[in-house]
């Protein structure tokens, strides 16, 4: 069953969504040279005490991981993508950090990720996060009514395509509400005019996520860190976002 959300329980979830901002603004902040996974852990766990929000991954327990997730949010680094488990790791100049997280305050769900990168930069680091950044708000103006699923995928794939990166399809975006995922799956790469057609109260998490040459994925031994295959570097950007008449209205978004 698709859950479609009236416009009070869309704004319950921004409610949501503005907190998740905050943590990732306040993570991206405190992602140095010399800071630990796991102080950054802790550190969000102690702002989701104070919010009086509940995390989405604590004793999640997927068919994808191993075990239950005892952790509050995804840190993946350098070629880590997806699920990245907080672990004694300390960052390094030039690291590449994914953060991911999804709360809920008062029943309502809001999932973001955003990548930043510590210390020095390189450009090719910078291009592949602006590919999925690029690829994100790209999908963000295809989330309008009338509009199906498949033409989100295509949006993203699209600008993948255009920046020269492969595509995997096997984690993607989904449908968001009361819960962190629904039944749906939106691929990162498809076919415009396919699939499930967007209605106003559909409220959806959209997440391009991309390596850098390679579309295939190998899991760390703790059954949850998802790299890429040939170890070559990786970006994630997401937003939870709501269908309305008009413009898809983002439940995520962070201050500039």
């Amino acid at each position: 069953m698709i859950e479609l959300k009236t416009p009070a329980e869309i704004d319950r979830m921004h409610v949501t969504g503005r907190f998740v901002a905050e943590v990732l603004t306040e993570v991206g902040r405190l992602a140095d040279v010399g800071v630990n996974l796991m102080d950054l852990e802790h550190h969000v766990r102690d702002m989701i005490k104070q919010r009086g929000a509940e995390s989405c991954y604590w004793d999640y327990a997927p068919s994808f991981g191993r075990g239950p997730f005892h952790n509050v949010i995804c840190l993946s680094v350098n070629d880590a993508v997806l699920h990245g488990l907080p672990h004694d790791y300390t960052l390094r100049d030039g690291d590449v950090l994914c953060a991911d997280i999804a709360v809920s305050i008062d029943g309502w769900v809001a999932d973001s990720a955003r990548t930043v990168i510590v210390g020095t930069p390189a450009e090719e680091d910078l291009r592949i996060i602006r590919a999925t950044e690029e690829a994100l708000e790209a999908a963000i103006a295809a989330a309008r009514p009338g509009n199906r699923l498949g033409d989100i995928s295509a949006a993203i794939g699209a600008v993948a395509k255009s920046y020269g990166y492969p595509v995997n399809t096997e984690f993607g975006g989904h449908d968001i509400g009361r819960t962190m995922h629904g039944g749906l799956h939106i691929p990162n790469k498809g076919k415009a005019g396919r699939g499930l057609r967007l209605q106003p109260g559909l409220t959806l998490a959209l997440e391009p996520w991309l390596a850098r040459t390679t579309d295939r994925v190998v899991y760390d031994p703790d059954g949850w860190t998802i790299r890429s295959a040939d170890g070559s570097r990786t970006a994630h950007s997401e937003h939870t976002v709501a269908i309305t008449e008009g413009a898809a209205k983002v439940l995520t978004r962070r201050e500039p």
